[in-house]
């Protein structure tokens, strides 16, 4: 019984106790130069949470100066603990060994002390039998460098000047892109001949029969229209302004054989028009026949001509084109300024060097 309770309070024991607290001291470098410093770093690892005091300044030797203290991060460490640190700049400016004495750390109110460190600061060997080769300190100059008085003012301004004219060209470059280009594109008609127009419109009247035939003067008034056009573009009269007798008189003098039956289709087509003369289905389509007739027997085959049409463009367009046109002179002479001012510049700098 008096062994279990032993083992039990034992453990309590190990369970309770804290950790075991580590504090040390580690220098950068053991060996330095005259005037250079070295960090010394004071490190404790005690558990998360504890209250960690360490000296805001050592206690150090004659020779060596403390040049201020450095906060560094916590970080965690082995069983849970942390590693709390800081560090100590030091510096000499004379020649010997020292030795740094231990640093004293609280943690959680006890004091535990670091180990004892060496830092040996050296000097540079001096040559002093030769000292002319050594030159004094010298004098604080003045800087010679004017942006007003000197040569390199007019090429330094012009470079500037160059860079925005070259920025406002890009950017007119930009405009002139996204601006769609006007282009006033001519149309190409091609121009029927005579015969050609009086047969299609001929064709329409063929399409049109069955509505024509219930109104005969129609279907003659536009039968001779198509013809008179079809005679005034053939033969240069103005068959238009003509009655049908005179156009038969006129026709005799330019081409004279087969008027036969253009002559009975005009003269019936004046009894409808003019005397309301019935006609019968077949007749008309006879007439219709001596009209296709006629224009075969007098058309003339000519190469068809084209006629060139010129678009014209709105205000908008114009004013659009007129801008493109702007802009494009624009870009020229400030591309062609900022190509002299870079040669010149060029030249200015080679002069200078």
């Amino acid at each position: 019984m008096v062994m279990g309770l032993t083992l039990v309070t034992y453990h309590l024991s190990l369970i309770t106790s804290p950790a075991q607290v580590k504090v040390e001291s580690t220098i950068s470098a053991m060996e330095m130069l005259v005037g250079q410093q070295v960090m010394l770093t004071v490190s404790a690892q005690a558990d998360e949470g504890a209250t960690v005091e360490f000296p805001n300044e050592a206690l150090l030797p004659a020779g060596i100066e403390f040049m201020g203290a450095v906060e560094m991060p916590e970080q965690k460490a082995d069983g849970g603990q942390v590693l709390y640190q800081r560090g100590y700049v030091l510096t000499s400016f004379e020649d010997t060994l020292y030795y740094i004495p231990p640093f004293t750390v609280k943690v959680d109110g006890k004091e535990y002390e670091t180990k004892k460190l060496a830092l040996k600061v050296l000097t540079v060997d001096v040559d002093t039998t030769d000292y002319e080769k050594y030159y004094g300190p010298k004098t604080i100059q003045e800087n010679p460098f004017n942006w007003e008085l000197d040569d390199w003012a007019l090429p330094f301004w012009l470079s500037v000047a160059m860079l925005l004219i070259m920025a406002v060209t890009y950017y007119l470059y930009l405009r002139l892109r996204d601006n769609k280009p006007v282009i006033a594109r001519p149309r190409f008609i091609r121009r029927l001949l005579p015969h050609q127009k009086a047969m299609k419109a001929i064709e329409e009247i063929k399409a049109e029969k069955m509505q024509t035939a219930e109104d005969p003067k129609e279907y003659y008034t536009r039968l001779t229209d198509t013809l008179r056009k079809y005679i005034e573009e053939r033969y240069g009269f103005y068959a238009m302004e003509m009655t049908s007798s005179e156009i038969i008189d006129r026709l005799k003098q330019a081409d004279p054989e087969s008027l036969a039956e253009l002559t009975q289709l005009f003269q019936t087509a004046d009894l409808v028009k003019f005397a309301k003369y019935s006609t019968l289905i077949n007749e008309n389509d006879a007439n219709l026949v001596n009209a296709i007739d006629f224009i075969n027997r007098t058309k003339v085959e000519v190469p068809p001509e084209q006629q060139v049409i010129k678009q014209d463009l709105t205000e908008e367009e114009k004013q659009t084109k007129k801008s493109r046109t702007t802009l494009k002179a624009s870009i020229t002479v400030l591309a062609v300024a900022a190509a002299l001012l870079f040669c010149y510049i060029v030249y200015c700098v080679i002069d200078l060097l």
